[in-house]
């Protein structure tokens, strides 16, 4: 979802599919388990009614927040003797990984 939200593009379970690298019948089992525990809700498409779109609700919006600042938390204490150069380096290090690990 949040990949999709990102980009500005309308979430839907093959955009989830494709943002997890999973097949469509594991992506539409995860986006369930999502609007079960109610971090998203399924809306119908007003210019294409055969497609569903996929939205974050306040609940959703709520927790990945939640979880951002818990990882920014994590983050900071596991860096927190590091010297801004080693920070530098590991960004662009880690930056340089997600890009090509994201590619695979």
């Amino acid at each position: 979802m949040e990949a999709a939200e990102r980009t500005g593009a309308q979430a839907t379970v093959s955009s989830v599919a494709l943002a997890l690298h999973v097949d469509q019948p594991r992506a539409s089992k995860l986006v369930t388990s999502a609007v079960d525990a109610g971090l998203v809700a399924r809306i119908a498409d007003k210019a294409d009614g055969r497609r569903v779109l996929l939205v974050r609700t306040p609940r959703g919006r709520a927790t990945s927040a939640e979880l951002h600042r818990a990882r920014q938390s994590a983050c900071a204490v596991a860096m927190a003797d590091w010297s801004e150069e080693e920070r530098a380096e590991f960004a662009r290090l880690f930056s340089r990984f997600v890009a090509v690990f994201g590619a695979r």
